[in-house]
């Protein structure tokens, strides 16, 4: 099976320009994360996803610099960049990354694609995300060619566009989902903030990589834990993003969000 990883990526983030180039341990932040997707023993190929617009051309200057496979498509449109990207690889299924989770565990990322796996083909979907338990910013979805297409061709809102794949987990009665939980038995998604969109996310993550990658250039979710552990006061860098998620701004929209409702917002 031709399963291909995509990580989206653009430099235009209206919260945090440019966040993918700042320097994590003398490489772009970008860079780093493909590193540690790399590290997944089920990555096979590896696709930057950007846009066709002038400002993302250091992206796939960048993607090329290091080797690295770059696709250019829709700026607003992700669906379809992440479609036209299967197309193009000839994908049996993609792996769907986003750009802004740069300390992502190589062991999540296995345990998503092998439950894919393990139960072809039973599934259309399979993420950690409905509901999510593991920490911000270790988000996976893998999803078949046949549920992109379709979403492709009949999702219409804008947010499903942009996001890729609410039209596949707003509709169940058309796809088959599974979801991959923390088997920790914890959920510590609203509770531990690992991705960026904000300075004081780069600040939060850059003093994880500082003070791990030197000794430990593949430390995992548990080392951090474990250095969290040790010095709390590095939480507090951008506690006051905790739970700011993209649906917050689709609530009258979404049907299948009550979990994040009642984590985050108490409804």
């Amino acid at each position: 099976m031709n399963i291909v990883i995509v990580v989206q990526a653009r430099t235009s983030s209206y919260r945090l320009p440019n966040k993918v180039l700042l320097n994590l341990s003398g490489k772009p932040l970008l860079i780093r994360m493909v590193e540690r997707i790399k590290r997944s023993s089920k990555a096979g190929l590896v696709v930057i996803a950007t846009s066709i617009n002038e400002s993302d051309d250091i992206i796939e200057n960048l993607s090329a610099s290091y080797g690295i496979e770059c696709f250019r498509g829709s700026l607003d449109d992700l669906l379809d960049r992440h479609y036209k990207v299967a197309i193009h690889y000839k994908a049996d299924a993609i792996v769907k990354i986003p750009s802004d989770c740069p300390l992502i565990d190589p062991k999540i990322i296995d345990r998503v694609i092998d439950r894919y796996l393990e139960s072809y083909p039973d599934f259309d979907f399979v993420s950690n995300l409905h509901p999510a338990t593991y920490p911000d910013g270790n988000d996976v979805e893998i999803i078949s060619f046949q549920a992109l297409e379709t979403a492709w061709k009949e999702a219409v809102l804008n947010f499903e566009r942009e996001h890729t794949t609410p039209y596949i987990w707003e509709n169940p009665d058309k796809f088959r989902i599974d979801n991959v939980v923390w088997e920790s038995g914890l959920d510590y998604s609203t509770s531990h903030r690992w991705t960026i969109d904000y300075e004081e996310d780069y600040q939060f993550i850059s003093k994880i990589f500082n003070a791990l990658f030197p000794d430990n250039p593949t430390f995992g979710l548990y080392d951090i834990l474990n250095l969290l552990e040790k010095q709390p006061e590095l939480a507090e860098i951008n506690r006051k993003y905790l739970g700011k998620y993209w649906y917050i701004n689709h609530l009258d929209e979404l049907k299948t969000i009550d979990d994040y409702k009642n984590k985050v917002i108490g409804q």
